[in-house]
């Protein structure tokens, strides 16, 4: 029980346990209250890009899961390193929560992608330098839970998890610089300028659109990401509580 006691983040009813959940709770509040103006914003204050149309607004989502995505991943390697330097079980969990919260943003990334691509490039996919280097970043972190799952030893489960989800943050890394140094990607940057030349699909943003897009890219970022790591670290330390239980009752 020392790993879940000790950690931050439990659930466990300690002394201040009650306040980490009324805190949780609260900032959950808060994060869908900001995830729905997000959406409002989206659909109805933003304006209408002249060249795509409608389809354009799905990229405020599109751009923000993949950086809540990167904040996700980026907790992974905190976790990661942290545990190889202490070996306490928190900073597994840590790590562990940020691989599935940031596969899943990446996986919302890859299918926003996907439904924007087809109106405006007649294709659901294509193996644009940026889209290739997004799935390969996504299977990246899939094979992470395949390979972790795929050994039964704790601890050796916990160091080779540290390792690679440390080196596994190269892919997003390459992902989110891709389109500044590959001259013949055809995905349009949003933010700042390309060096591909005739790029399909790109857009001149009025303000009520920056707007939007800076707003939505905090919420997913330093709201939505950081509470659901939140939430599954909680269950983790649920699962680790119940499992010791479990433990304890074979044992009798």
């Amino acid at each position: 029980m020392t790993a879940v006691k000790d950690f931050p983040l439990s659930a466990e009813k300690t002394k201040d346990g009650g306040g980490r959940t009324r805190l949780l709770y609260g900032f959950t509040g808060i994060t869908l209250a900001l995830v729905v103006l997000c959406l409002g914003m989206a659909l109805f204050y933003a304006g209408q890009d002249i060249t795509q149309g409608d389809v354009q607004r799905i990229f405020y989502t599109h751009i923000s899961s993949f950086f809540g995505a990167f904040i996700a991943f980026s907790a992974t390697v905190v976790g990661g390193i942290q545990y190889l330097r202490t070996r306490h079980p928190k900073w597994d969990s840590l790590a562990l929560a940020g691989v599935e919260v940031g596969t899943v943003l990446a996986f919302i990334n890859l299918a926003t992608g996907a439904i924007w691509a087809r109106p405006i490039w007649n294709t659901w996919w294509t193996w644009d330098p940026r889209l290739t280097s997004a799935a390969v970043m996504f299977l990246t972190y899939v094979a992470y839970l395949m390979l972790r799952n795929g050994i039964d030893s704790p601890e050796r489960r916990r160091v080779f998890a540290s390792i690679y989800g440390v080196l596994a943050i190269a892919t997003v890394i390459f992902t989110l610089i891709i389109i500044r140094i590959r001259p013949d990607t055809i995905h349009p940057a949003v933010i700042g300028s390309s060096p591909s030349t005739g790029a399909e699909g790109g857009f001149e943003m009025s303000s009520s659109m920056v707007t939007t897009l800076l707003f939505t890219l905090l919420t997913w970022s330093f709201f939505l990401t950081p509470a659901l790591i939140w939430w599954r670290i909680r269950l983790e330390n649920t699962l680790e509580r119940v499992n010791k239980m479990k433990q304890i009752y074979l044992e009798r």
